[in-house]
C-alpha cells in the first residue's frame, strides 16, 4: 500500500483526534500501549515506526521514554515537526530501518502495520532492532469497527478502507514468526469495546484494536546471529 495516502492526508490527519471518535479511540490506545510498554520493565528507548504526525511519539517522550520517531512520508514528519519541535525524527521505510541491531529497547507500531506492503518484514526488521521487545497495536478485523472498515460507514473513508486489519490469531503469528529464536513470550491483549466497555483491556479479542508484546531473547542467548552491517 503506498505511503502517498499518508502524504496526501497529513495537513488534516491531526485533527481526526479532535473528533468524538478520535478522542475516544486515542484514549483507548493510549492506555493500550502503556499497558504493553509496562510490560518491559525499566525500557527507556522506544522507536515508534510509522509515527506519522509524531502524536504517539510525543506521548511517549512526554511519559519520560527517550522516543524517536519514524515516518515514510515526509509531509507527515513536517507536521509532526510542526507540531513537536522537540521531538527525534527520521525518515525511513519500516521495511528496512536505518538504525543498528538491538539499538532501542522496544520497537512499537500504533495502526501502522495494517497500511505496509509487507508487514512481516517490517515486524523482522523491527526485531532486528529491538533489544527487550516489540509492541503492536494493530485494528481489529473482529469486531463492529471491522466491519464497518470493510462494508460500512469506514469503507467510505479515504485511509481506513484501505486498512488490512488483522485478526488476533493473525497478529501473533506473524510477530512469533519475525521473532523466531529470539521468542520469549507474548501477551495478547485488546481494548475499544463498545461505550460502556471503552476502558477495558481484556484477552478477549474482540475489541476495535488489538495489541501484543513479544518478549525478545538477548540474540546470543537464542543461538542467533544479528546483522552488523552497521545500519
Amino acid at each position: 500500500m503506498s505511503w502517498l495516502i499518508f502524504e496526501r492526508a497529513a495537513s488534516r490527519y491531526q485533527q481526526w483526534y479532535t473528533t468524538r471518535a478520535g478522542r475516544r479511540a486515542d484514549a483507548a490506545e493510549r492506555r493500550l500501549l502503556l499497558y504493553l510498554i509496562d510490560l518491559f520493565h525499566n525500557a527507556r528507548s522506544v522507536l515508534e515506526v510509522g509515527c506519522g504526525t509524531g502524536h504517539f511519539t510525543a506521548f511517549l517522550a512526554v511519559r519520560g521514554f527517550s522516543a524517536t520517531g519514524l515516518d515514510r512520508a515526509p509531509a507527515m514528519l513536517t507536521e509532526a515537526a510542526r507540531g513537536f519541535p522537540s521531538l527525534r525524527l527520521v525518515l525511513g521505510d519500516a521495511h528496512d530501518l536505518p538504525f543498528r541491531d538491538t539499538s532501542a529497547d522496544l520497537v512499537v507500531f500504533v495502526t501502522t502495520l495494517e497500511f505496509l506492503e509487507d508487514p512481516a518484514r517490517a515486524l523482522r526488521e523491527a526485531v532486528r532492532v529491538a533489544r527487550r521487545g516489540v509492541v503492536a497495536v494493530v485494528l481489529n478485523r473482529c469486531s463492529l469497527g471491522g466491519l464497518s472498515r470493510r462494508w460500512g460507514p469506514q469503507s467510505r473513508g479515504a485511509l481506513l478502507s484501505k486498512a488490512r486489519d488483522f485478526s488476533a490469531g493473525e497478529l501473533r503469528q506473524h510477530l512469533l514468526e519475525a521473532a523466531g529464536r529470539r521468542a520469549d513470550g507474548i501477551r495478547m491483549v485488546s481494548t475499544l469495546f463498545p461505550d460502556g466497555l471503552s476502558r477495558a483491556i481484556s484477552r478477549i479479542p474482540l475489541g476495535g484494536v488489538i495489541g501484543a508484546a513479544v518478549k525478545l531473547r538477548n540474540a546470543a542467548d537464542a543461538g542467533g546471529r544479528l546483522n552488523s552491517s552497521g545500519r
